[in-house]
């Protein structure tokens, strides 16, 4: 490469967040113009920054990354964007990849494979982490994404996970409302359908639910 490349950075890890930007920032041909610690202003960074690659944590609070990806390519279809996650089922791999991403880059990688992950999603090819199984990517590049069989949360729609997310975050349908930037009667049809289509029925079985499919986690 020799254009310099512009990135934003999503990670709602201060240190670590730090640490890529420094990491990046030694390297001539990458510039890090924004960063951002959480998956709705990951989106409002990209539209005010349009940058040439965004360096998306998966698990971010109040928007999950995958619906960062599908919201930020659905708008900047030019814009690359490489998963950098600690997550390495295939659940995961596939939903980020049928999502939009370009890549799919393990945390615990080396510097070495972060720095190729980058220069390749950046070059337009697709990268994901050599230690992800090799038969996950050949079925989504061969179109076979249904690896498993269809379960109840698949019937759960993006903006059903969503609100999903929020309400196991904490916030009132008023403030799920204002972030989401829907109506309050919206947000109380999307968590009746939820709590329908799960067999849930009260606030602290769908936070555990939104913990256990990794929506919500805990920092240690």
């Amino acid at each position: 490469m020799t254009d310099k490349h512009t990135i934003v950075i999503a990670e709602d890890h201060q240190l670590f967040r730090e640490g890529l930007k420094s990491m990046l920032g030694a390297d001539e041909n990458l510039e890090v113009i924004a960063e951002t610690e959480d998956g709705l202003e990951a989106i409002r960074s990209v539209r005010k920054a349009q940058p040439d690659l965004l360096l998306l944590d998966l698990s971010m609070p109040r928007l999950s990354g995958i619906s960062v990806i599908k919201d930020v390519k659905a708008e900047f279809p030019d814009v690359k964007i490489l998963a950098l996650t600690i997550h390495e089922s295939d659940q995961y791999v596939l939903e980020a990849f049928e999502a939009g991403a370009d890549g799919y880059c393990i945390k615990d990688a080396s510097r070495e494979e972060l720095m190729l992950a980058i220069r390749s999603v950046l070059e337009g090819h697709r990268y994901i982490s050599p230690g992800i199984a090799d038969n996950v990517m050949e079925g989504f590049l061969e179109g076979r994404k249904k690896l498993k069989k269809e379960t109840t949360w698949d019937t759960i729609t993006q903006r059903e996970r969503e609100v999903l997310k929020l309400l196991a975050e904490g916030y009132l349908n008023k403030e799920i409302a204002e972030l989401l930037s829907i109506s309050v009667k919206t947000v109380e049809k999307h968590r009746a359908n939820i709590m329908g289509k799960l067999d849930l029925h009260n606030a602290s079985a769908l936070t555990a639910y939104a913990i256990e499919r990794g929506l919500v986690t805990t920092k240690s």
